[in-house]
């Protein structure tokens, strides 16, 4: 099927609002005859689950969480952008479009990126209204910090808890709806699988995790919006139970999946400390504000700090590489993640590492507590040349911007950030790709909508920090409800959808099916084992960079441990009841096939962009060699039986706006 993105014409600054304009309306007598499945309940789908809700469509919303506030948003630390210009530094919607797009690489849609933009002011005043917390200056107004990829303080932040203030603002939203009965919630329940009615989505397979009961649920419509499927690395900052299964359940019914190569690798993790492990642990992006980065200059000081006959505070700064600074001078510490993550890593790679593994760099706070310190001692009428009070007040102010942050280093690391540098490595944070949706949120199945993490659209090959937020919330909040109106607008006489159809029988048996197969399965080795060696052929030869040879490695070696996997794993217990090892099971054999898909695209893709790095496309530099000749379109992939044989369709990419100001685009 050819690809139909229904972008509207006109500028792009037009875009949005002439769309609008002329879209078809549900009126409010209709929308209680609407029913919406929204599966997923972070910040994308807390906040639509709210929206639809008070708008009057009835909402039956799905987390496999036992609240809707334990999604996995609520670990976002850092920010959300917004161009509300608050600094005057020159700062405009414009902007944030192009910083954006220019941050994806040039491998995102164009008008979906600034209609994201023109929302995202309005994203501030609804969680400001809601009672978030974000910071604020002295005197009163809402404060902006730096992030990653831009020139401009945009970024608006709650301490290091921003995900978790936000979140708490759409449950807020969500609970004054669940207590008018307008939201239906369902906690600890997972979504098995689709069902499609006369070629439209019309409701959901479920498990109740606690019972083990197969449920059917059915609505006008669905909204996935389960995030993104970062685990199928086994350790990554994700939560544990953050999984890809809804949005691969739709893409093996028709939904094609887009991009999945474009996964974010973030530069400041707590690094691997050994085999022990089950995920780890981000250290937000804020802390490249103020903190420095580097290594010893000589490979023989980053040998004595890892046998621990040198620390880091014995180096003295003509010894130490501030790579960063020194490759960026503009950008300097603050370069986009995938620079910084392989930049780290190049480092970490020649022999540079400083923790026992090697594969660490520092994150310096000493010069920040020292700048700071001074500020307040001239402040203070102190004497500035007085170093013990200099550093006891510099320290007062990184505790009050970063506090939660060091003490979370302090708890795992048992090193103290305030008087010894951190040690942080790339780990595997954010995924760019996901299911294919058009502008209005829809993915090739009519009737079943992506947002958020789980759709593609907005982020190309590489999402700059506290984009992922602005998303999240521009699509639950403010693009969603306009869209999914015009589709249900057909469907408001239609009634409740009954569920004793025989679609519904087909996809209930489906999951039965696969239930009982794992049940009956007498193999010997656990999920987690299965999952671990997924995990290690994909950060091996799927990672931060990748070359032909082991891409293809890779995708024989995922395609024969799948094929393991369904003779050999063993899954204890029953299926009559709470069962984590049967809900890993299936998320599980839904990773080891997004995985081979995930290499398959990485192979096809002959260039490096963003958070794809193919080994073969670099300039001299080592910097990303973009091919936008051949390869300035996004790489959709429609279900054929197995991720083998998946079936490439392409949306070519324009870049009207953008080349204005980007003379030197090719």
């Amino acid at each position: 099927m050819a690809l139909d993105s229904k972008i509207p014409s006109g500028s792009v600054s037009d875009k949005w609002t002439n769309y609008k304009d002329h879209i078809n309306l549900v009126n409010p007598a209709n929308k209680r005859n609407l029913d919406i499945i929204v599966v997923g309940t972070g910040l994308a789908g807390g906040s639509a689950a709210a929206t639809l809700a008070e708008l009057g469509y009835n909402v039956k919303a799905f987390c496999f969480q036992d609240s809707p506030r334990r999604a996995h948003s609520i670990a976002a630390q850092g920010g959300i952008n917004a161009a509300k210009n608050y600094q005057g530094d020159g700062d405009s919607v414009f902007r944030l479009f192009y910083d954006t797009v220019k941050g994806g690489d040039y491998r995102a849609r164009e008008a979906n990126v600034h209609r994201l933009a023109e929302v995202s002011t309005n994203i501030i005043d609804q969680c400001v209204a809601q009672g978030v917390p974000l910071a604020r200056e002295y005197g009163g107004l809402l404060d902006n910090r730096s992030f990653g990829g831009a020139l401009v303080s945009r970024t608006f932040y709650a301490r290091g808890q921003t995900g978790q203030q936000l979140l708490l603002g759409a449950y807020s939203a969500m609970n004054r709806q669940i207590g008018r009965g307008k939201i239906k919630m369902h906690n600890r329940h997972e979504m098995l699988d689709l069902v499609i009615v006369n070629g439209k989505a019309r409701g959901i397979i479920a498990r109740n995790l606690i019972t083990g009961e197969i449920e059917r649920h059915s609505a006008h419509a669905v909204v996935i919006a389960s995030g993104g499927y970062g685990n199928v690395f086994f350790l990554s900052t994700n939560a544990m139970g953050s999984n890809a299964t809804a949005a691969w359940k739709i893409h093996k019914k028709g939904a094609f999946f887009a991009n999945p190569c474009y996964t974010q690798i973030h530069p400041t993790c707590i690094p691997v400390s050994g085999d022990h492990q089950s995920k780890l642990t981000l250290m937000s992006e804020s802390l490249r504000n103020d903190g420095r980065i580097w290594v010893p200059a000589k490979i023989e000081d980053a040998v004595a700090i890892r046998e621990g006959k040198k620390k880091a505070i014995d180096l003295s700064e003509a010894e130490r590489d501030y790579y960063l600074e020194r490759r960026y001078p503009a950008f300097g510490n603050l370069v986009p993640r995938d620079v910084a993550s392989r930049a780290a890593k190049e480092r970490c790679d020649a022999g540079f590492g400083v923790n026992k593994t090697g594969e660490a760099v520092y994150l310096d706070f000493a010069a920040a507590i020292q700048r700071y310190g001074k500020e307040q001692a001239f402040l203070k009428g102190i004497d500035a040349t007085d170093k013990q009070a200099v550093t006891k007040l510099g320290t007062e102010v990184v505790k009050n911007k970063y506090g939660n942050l060091f003490q979370m280093y302090y708890k795992i690391v048992d090193e103290d950030p305030y008087t010894s540098p951190m040690m942080i490595y790339p780990a595997v944070h954010y995924t760019m790709g996901g299911t294919w949706v058009d502008y209005n949120l829809m993915t090739t199945i009519p009737g079943c909508f992506s947002i958020g993490e789980s759709n593609f659209s907005d982020h190309g090959a590489n999402r700059l920090g506290a984009s992922a937020l602005m998303q999240g919330l521009a699509d639950g909040y403010f693009v969603l409800p306009y869209t999914i109106g015009d589709y249900l607008s057909p469907d408001i006489k239609m009634g409740t959808i009954p569920t004793d159809s025989p679609e519904f029988e087909a996809a209930e048996k489906g999951v039965k099916d696969q239930i009982e197969k794992f049940m009956n399965n007498n193999g010997t080795h656990s999920v987690d084992y299965f999952h671990r060696k997924l995990g290690k052929i994909m950060w091996d030869k799927v990672g931060m960079a990748r070359n032909a040879q082991g891409l293809n490695e890779a995708i024989n070696e995922i395609a024969a441990l799948r094929e393991e996997f369904y003779k050999d794993v063993k899954v204890p217990g029953t299926d009559k009841g709470f069962n984590q090892e049967l809900e890993k099971a299936t998320r599980v054999a839904d990773f080891l096939e997004l995985g081979e898909l995930f290499a398959k695209d990485a192979l096809h893709r002959n260039e490096s962009c963003g958070g794809h790095f193919r080994e073969e496309y670099q300039t001299e530099d080592g910097e990303a060699k973009r091919d936008d000749e051949n390869f300035a379109y996004v790489a959709a992939w429609e279900y054929k039986g197995k991720p083998s044989d998946a079936v490439l369709h392409k949306e070519d990419l324009v870049f009207d706006a953008v080349k204005l100001v980007q003379r030197n685009y090719k």
